[in-house]
């Protein structure tokens, strides 16, 4: 599985999570100090509270945890509204973008696959990003 976190600059961060591995609280909270890092270390401009968060109302993301680290680190996170995918810029546009591309092709192994769509994320141009955004 993938998790994707971008701007209108590009990729901030992404991470592959283990097969078997549950996105549950835990993890989602690994995954948000992961972005945290990145964002410190790659988008200085946007930190400490430049940036907002839109994740979807997936119940891992709705967690008095989650709440606290997000109060904690003076992130403000968009609340999706339910039954909006339009919404969920992955969905529509990154992951479609990232499947057409591997379609069709083989691969040795879950590792060859990782490879390929890294190549494809830090290929796509800072102006699909913001367009994406813009519409």
């Amino acid at each position: 599985m993938l998790v994707c976190f971008f701007e209108h600059k590009g990729i901030v961060h992404y991470e592959f999570i283990s097969q078997g591995q549950t996105v549950n609280q835990q993890c989602y909270l690994e995954l948000l100090t992961s972005l945290l890092e990145c964002v410190w270390r790659k988008r200085p401009r946007l930190w400490p509270d430049k940036w907002i968060l839109n994740h979807d109302n997936a119940p891992e993301h709705d967690v008095v945890r989650v709440h606290e680290f997000l109060a904690k680190n003076f992130i403000t996170k968009v609340d999706h509204p339910p039954y909006l995918p339009d919404l969920a810029l992955c969905d529509f546009w990154l992951f479609p973008k990232l499947k057409i591309a591997l379609k069709g092709q083989r691969f040795a192994d879950l590792s060859d696959i990782q490879r390929k769509v890294k190549k494809l994320l830090c290929g796509i141009p800072e102006i699909d990003f913001e367009n994406c955004l813009h519409q």
